[in-house]
């Protein structure tokens, strides 16, 4: 069954991006809705993921409310919130992009064959866990925000099952990720 995916952007630069990301890196259609009533329309429970922008989910919360485990809110700079809303920081570079789409699409379908594969970003983020920083200093030496710095570390536990600092300061280890002292 094709995943659906809609896009309710305000910028529709942004909105096609999205969309284009999206094709590329998973392979999925993602059809772009000209307002929250073409949104409505859809039965909620057969939408993948909806990306949307802060105003759209504000002036909708009792639309989104209900869907928030499959809506992603595009901002365009860092904001510090509890999770309850899954974020996408819009300057993000295209990895760090693909990884928060990630959670909600999968995989693109050749990486799937090799689950505890980390990215370049992620390799940094456990690289700087290793060596005993903490989330922000992480997020300082890497420009990147707080948020980002969870996803990845999400990333990397659910792709090595790795949970704990010192389980994965071992794993570093034994990957030549970092240098035992």
């Amino acid at each position: 069954m094709e995943r659906q995916v809609v896009i309710l952007l305000h910028n529709a630069i942004e909105a096609t991006g999205m969309q284009r990301l999206i094709l590329d890196a998973f392979g999925i259609t993602a059809h772009q809705a000209n307002g929250i009533g073409e949104l409505l329309q859809l039965p909620a429970d057969a939408i993948d993921l909806v990306v949307t922008d802060a105003q759209h989910f504000l002036e909708n919360l009792k639309v989104f409310l209900p869907r928030k485990a499959r809506t992603l809110v595009v901002v365009d700079r860092p904001v510090q919130g509890d999770g309850d809303v899954n974020l996408i920081d819009i300057r993000q570079d295209t990895d760090q992009a693909l990884a928060v789409l990630s959670q909600f699409l999968g995989e693109k379908e050749e990486e799937n064959n090799q689950p505890n594969v980390l990215s370049g970003r992620e390799i940094d983020v456990l690289r700087l866990v290793a060596s005993g920083m903490i989330n922000k200093q992480i997020a300082d030496t890497l420009n990147i925000s707080i948020n980002t710095v969870l996803t990845h570390r999400k990333n990397i536990t659910a792709k090595l099952g790795i949970k704990s600092v010192s389980g994965l300061t071992f794993y570093a280890m034994m990957n030549g990720i970092i240098d035992p002292k």
